[in-house]
């Protein structure tokens, strides 16, 4: 079993779960997260720290297999994110909008400089 980030996290990008995620298992795109499906140890203490409500349980209906793909396949190409940063500009008033899948960004975070 795993965890999976799902359709509410893209233009969001919140990362209080990545900040309590014992083995890093996050992985950051240019505007979501996803959790590498290998990696994850099933804990679940990035559920509740997740503002956007876009992590599910793979048991769960909203996890369903196309968001476990996605979340499989860019845990590969992303890099690592290990520690909070800010969420996107907007973030507030991008969660809970429905229908952002079509605005998932396949590139990776970019380099933060500085």
């Amino acid at each position: 079993m795993t965890y999976v980030v799902t359709e509410n996290c893209i233009k969001c990008k919140f990362t209080d779960c990545v900040e309590v995620c014992p083995v890093d298992c996050f992985y950051e795109g240019e505007n979501m997260l996803v959790i590498h499906p290998d990696e994850c140890i099933d804990c679940g203490v990035c559920v509740p720290e997740c503002p956007a409500e876009a992590i599910f349980s793979d048991s769960e209906p909203q996890a369903t297999e196309q968001w476990l793909e996605i979340n499989r396949k860019y845990s590969e190409l992303w890099p690592n994110i290990t520690g909070k940063i800010p969420p996107m500009p907007g973030a507030e008033e991008e969660n809970g909008r429905p229908g952002k899948l079509a605005e998932l960004s396949p590139e990776p975070a970019s380099e933060k400089v500085g």
